[in-house]
């Protein structure tokens, strides 16, 4: 069966993701990120948890924990012990949202949203948005390889420009910051959702 435009952008910005989590250095797992307050595992835990939650919702299922990474609460974070495997977490929960997104019976069921439910197809073109952005966290946190999948970014850019003020919420982003004259497309996106490249 053929991918969808939809599922292969999200595998592709969920490879990305799980590139950088295989490769955080052992010593370097609590380090602080761009996201105030969180920790290099904090950042993964909250992509797993919350692709775990929309995984869970579309399937009609109760998320449960996976290698180690407890189930939070939408928004909060899991209190992940040091020996969970996030790389197999990740894998795991990543496989499972890709192949939903070609599922006609996960795309018609309803999401919660800050804005009232959502049919999960609508959420499609901006889905990877929570994965790429926070590769770039973990990535920065960590030392890691911060350059994102061009394709995927100019979508999700191109999907958010349209919604600028109203992504200017607690639960989505903070004030956009001004980008250098000569930003590349990677850096004014960042720069668009509140990063500091």
């Amino acid at each position: 069966m053929t991918m969808s435009e939809q599922a292969e952008r999200f595998r592709r910005a969920a490879d990305g993701f799980q590139a950088r989590v295989e490769a955080v250095p052992a010593d370097r797992w609590e380090a602080p990120t761009p996201c105030p307050d969180w920790t290099a595992r904090d950042v993964v835990a909250h992509v797993i948890n919350e692709a775990r939650r929309v995984l869970a919702t579309v399937r009609g299922l109760e998320p449960e924990q996976v290698y180690g990474v407890p189930v939070a609460d939408m928004g909060k974070l899991p209190q992940v012990r040091p020996d969970a495997d996030l790389a197999a977490a990740w894998a795991r929960i990543s496989a499972g949202m890709t192949v939903a997104i070609d599922d006609p019976d996960c795309l018609k069921v309803a999401l919660p949203t800050p804005v009232g439910p959502l049919p999960f197809k609508d959420s499609l073109e901006a889905l990877p948005e929570d994965v790429l952005i926070h590769t770039w966290d973990l990535a920065r946190a960590t030392g890691g390889d911060e350059k994102l999948d061009p394709e995927v970014v100019a979508h999700v850019y191109e999907h958010f420009k349209p919604m600028d003020e109203f992504l200017r919420q607690p639960w989505a982003f903070g004030p956009k910051v001004t980008p250098p004259p000569d930003a590349d497309l990677q850096t004014e996106f960042l720069c668009f959702v509140g990063r500091h490249p």
